[in-house]
């Protein structure tokens, strides 16, 4: 079976200009090279075939596979993540993960969050900043958190983000505008403990692969899972596994979020508590990282007793169960 991996390497864009935040949701070498060897021990061919651009010239050309791996990130606007699932089915290829209405959604944390609210799940009450204007008539109580709408890998996200006051929110949201050009997401903040859980499988077969608690160290920016944090994990994050009722009530409400909005294959849901212990969504990642060492997915699925070939073998699994194929190649990437 023939697998095309689609891809944004992170050193091809720093080379074109961009700076380390703004790749800092691109993929290095090392993840890559771990995908393709990843998807040939389980017996896949695999063509790099890299960023969305690379992919427009190879379809051009004719070139085709029988299933893509996509976690291209995508460069501009708020469909980016949409933009190789939506040229994907337009010549009919399949591929992993999810379609282009679900990341474009899930992208727009906004958006996401009011299908959230509308499917009947917690979420923490919200407003959209688009100007300063919009503070005016905001009638959330503080403290807030503020993060850019339409970001990923806690770009956007510092010490600042949570305001206590309304002097504090108007100053982190003119900072955001400014630098983002993007909306401005304003939530009640939360004061619990924030845990990520992990999803594989879609529809009814979607199940939940582990929950990982984040805490953060001495030393670490407090108050959020911010981009300095993420970026300096090794010394400023601490994941831990977690059981019991709180673990459970945080995965049926990740699959529940999944599930809803039609997430597919696999991925990460965030979770925080609010004041009363009760698990809320934050965000859902229907495009998460696989770096077998770094991301937070392959983390957890460590924890859990699920190895990286494991957790690979389960997604293009699942992306098998919902793709009509013909038979011999199916019982050929079955093995």
């Amino acid at each position: 079976m023939n697998v095309g991996l689609v891809y944004d390497l992170r050193s091809e864009h720093l080379a074109a200009g961009l700076s380390e935040e703004d790749a800092a949701e691109f993929d290095k070498e090392e993840t890559i090279e771990a995908l393709r060897l990843g998807l040939e021990s389980l017996g896949f061919e695999v063509e790099a075939v890299g960023s969305a651009t690379s992919l427009v010239a190879a379809l051009a050309k004719g070139r085709r596979w029988d299933l893509v791996f996509n976690i291209a990130e995508g460069l501009y606007g708020p469909g980016r993540e949409a933009l190789v699932p939506a040229l994907l089915d337009a010549w009919r290829i399949p591929y992993t993960f999810s379609d282009p209405l679900v990341m474009a959604v899930c992208l727009d944390k906004a958006v996401c969050k009011r299908l959230v609210r509308d499917l009947g799940l917690p979420t923490p009450d919200f407003a959209l900043v688009r100007s300063e204007k919009d503070l005016t008539g905001l009638r959330l109580p503080y403290p807030l958190f503020a993060k850019p709408v339409a970001e990923g890998t806690g770009k956007g996200i510092c010490a600042a983000s949570k305001a206590n006051d309304k002097k504090e929110l108007a100053a982190i949201c003119r900072v955001l505008l400014k630098r983002f050009k993007q909306p401005v997401l304003v939530e009640q903040y939360l004061p619990g403990r924030e845990f990520t859980v992990g999803v594989i499988g879609t529809g009814e077969l979607a199940r939940p692969l582990g929950v990982m608690e984040v805490t953060l160290s001495h030393g670490a920016e407090p108050g959020a899972y911010s981009y300095s944090n993420k970026a300096n994990f090794e010394s400023l994050v601490e994941y831990l596994p977690v059981e019991g009722p709180v673990a459970e009530e945080a995965a049926r409400l990740a699959v529940d979020v999944w599930r809803g909005l039609a997430c597919r294959d696999g991925g990460r849901v965030d979770i925080r508590l609010d004041a009363e212990g009760r698990a809320n969504f934050l965000e859902v990642n229907p495009l998460a990282g696989l770096n077998p060492k770094i991301s937070d997915l392959p983390i957890l699925c460590s924890m859990n007793g699920v190895s990286y070939q494991d957790l690979l073998r389960m997604i293009v699994q699942s992306a098998l169960e919902r793709l009509p194929m013909d038979p011999d190649k199916e019982r050929a990437a079955r093995g």
